[in-house]
């Protein structure tokens, strides 16, 4: 008969593994603190059912970046980005905290977008977002 001259042992050393184990905690813990919630605010447009208390002055860019722009419920006109700047003056000395709302479709380049934020930004002009709703809603 043949006998094993090593046997094996059964027990499992745990050292390695919680080795491994504090080694994973150290790691979750320092990546939880450097990733930070995302703190943006956007401010978006109140939904067609609510009146806005705000006048709104629309800019509207089409998806073959064309500009069009209207002061509260005046019909669009065609404007270029170089006109926007005397327009949006002009709405801005007859309604001083009005709103200015951009309507960009999602194929539009966000270079495009931007040019129309400088603008509202180096004016003071209130900027908001237009967006669609979800579908389904």
């Amino acid at each position: 008969m043949l006998k094993r001259r090593a046997k094996i042992s059964p027990n499992f050393s745990m050292a390695s593994m919680t080795d491994v184990i504090f080694l994973l905690l150290i790691f979750f813990m320092i990546t939880s603190t450097v990733v930070s919630p995302n703190a943006i605010k956007v401010l978006l447009p109140q939904g067609k059912q609510q009146t806005s208390a705000k006048p709104l002055t629309r800019v509207i860019i089409d998806k073959d970046l064309n500009f069009y722009a209207a002061f509260g419920n005046e019909k669009e006109q065609t404007i270029t980005l170089e006109e926007l700047t005397p327009f949006l003056q002009q709405c801005a000395e007859r309604e001083p905290e009005m709103y200015v709302a951009l309507y960009a479709d999602e194929t539009v380049p966000y270079r495009e977008i931007v040019k129309v934020l400088n603008i509202a930004n180096e004016n003071h002009f209130k900027m908001v977002l237009a967006t669609r709703p979800p579908d389904g809603k």
